[in-house]
């Protein structure tokens, strides 16, 4: 089976020595985003709320370079830095997602990229 790496502009380019996306026959394995502006690579700056709207948005953007949509997503990864936050971004995550919801996991984690307080990182399976 060969992999297809997924790259966009409209969402910020990796900071490591990894891909946004790569794609393995119908499943794309996307890589973790935190609440980088693409167009200038910095953190944005607000509450909790903005950090995990621009985060679900540059999820969104390599879904739609790989071909998909949040809808073909069957599993997320929620990391935060502050548990305490739990309610404003399943409140965030509901105004990308409806029913029927992903799976997902979410963590506390001791830090995170850029001082960063969200990261979301999922699988999407394409037909």
């Amino acid at each position: 089976m060969s992999r297809h790496i997924i790259q966009t502009d409209k969402a910020p380019a990796a900071i490591g020595p990894y891909s946004q996306a790569v794609r393995a026959g119908d499943t794309v394995y996307l890589s973790g985003q935190i609440p980088l502006d693409p167009s200038t690579g910095l953190l944005v700056e607000g509450d909790i709320g903005a950090q995990a709207r621009r985060s679900f948005e540059n999820l969104k953007a390599v879904c739609e370079a790989a071909g998909g949509s949040l809808s073909d997503i069957v599993r997320l990864g929620l990391y935060l830095t502050d548990l305490d936050n739990f309610a404003a971004v399943n409140a965030v995550m509901g105004e990308f997602f409806k029913a029927p919801y992903p799976a997902r996991s979410t963590v506390e984690v001791s830090g995170l990229p850029r001082g960063a307080g969200f990261e979301v990182d999922a699988v999407m399976v394409l037909d």
